[in-house]
């Protein structure tokens, strides 16, 4: 297999950020009287873009609010935190600068929004090195559905095939599949209820980057 691309998730896989979307699904829900129910995200009918999760919000908790408001609302609850600081997973940098370093081209494929990702990956000092970022305020279906990492894979002028996709939810194990795409699954704590459906849907399993990267580059980038 030649790899000429490898593309990364963002939230859980780049970042540990998951807690905090969970504290603004609360603070957010919380500011309009309605209790987080357990089963919030078990109905999302298809696909998990920022834009399809506000709309799924608007829908299910019969708000007012429009799609783009909810958005706005997010992106301020969080913005400070995205700038200053979220940090990288262990190991993302050295992962990072072993791909640049073998020319391996690097994408994002996320359903949070453009702005966000840009602002995290800015201020961990790793942005520049993304060549493209597919996100879900674009209009693109979400994560289960294959199209972010396609649109990814042709803004990079390489084949699915040619692709590894690195994430840590099933519903991105599933997108990275379904393009076509090799997936290598990152441990998540937020993703634990899911984890074994996890390690059956992606081609590889890591609970941390030295051992997703050593087999990354053994497996993968011999050679290179």
């Amino acid at each position: 297999m030649i790899i000429k691309a490898v593309i990364f998730d963002l939230d859980g896989t780049l970042i540990d950020s998951m807690s905090l979307w969970r504290r603004v699904d609360c603070e957010f829900l919380g500011s309009r009287n309605i209790p987080v129910p357990a089963d919030l995200f078990a109905h999302l009918p298809a696909g998990n873009s920022f834009i399809q999760t506000a709309q799924y919000f608007k829908d299910r908790f019969l708000l007012p609010d429009s799609v783009e408001s909810i958005m706005q609302e997010w992106t301020d609850m969080v913005r400070h935190h995205y700038e200053t600081d979220i940090e990288l997973k262990n190991g993302v940098r050295e992962l990072i600068h072993l791909l640049s370093a073998k020319g391996i081209k690097i994408g994002l494929g996320t359903s949070n929004s453009y702005e966000l990702a840009e602002k995290v990956l800015s201020q961990n000092g790793i942005w520049h090195y993304f060549q493209t970022a597919v996100t879900g305020d674009m209009e693109v279906l979400g994560k289960p559905f294959p199209d972010i990492y396609l649109r990814v894979a042709d803004n990079l002028h390489v084949l699915p095939g040619e692709c590894i996709v690195i994430e840590d939810t099933l519903s991105g194990v599933r997108a990275g599949k379904s393009a076509g795409m090799t997936v290598l699954a990152i441990y998540d704590q937020d993703s634990e209820p899911e984890m074994e459906n996890i390690k059956s849907a992606a081609d590889h399993f890591f609970y941390d980057y030295v051992a997703l990267s050593n087999t990354l580059e053994r497996e993968y980038l011999d050679g290179k």
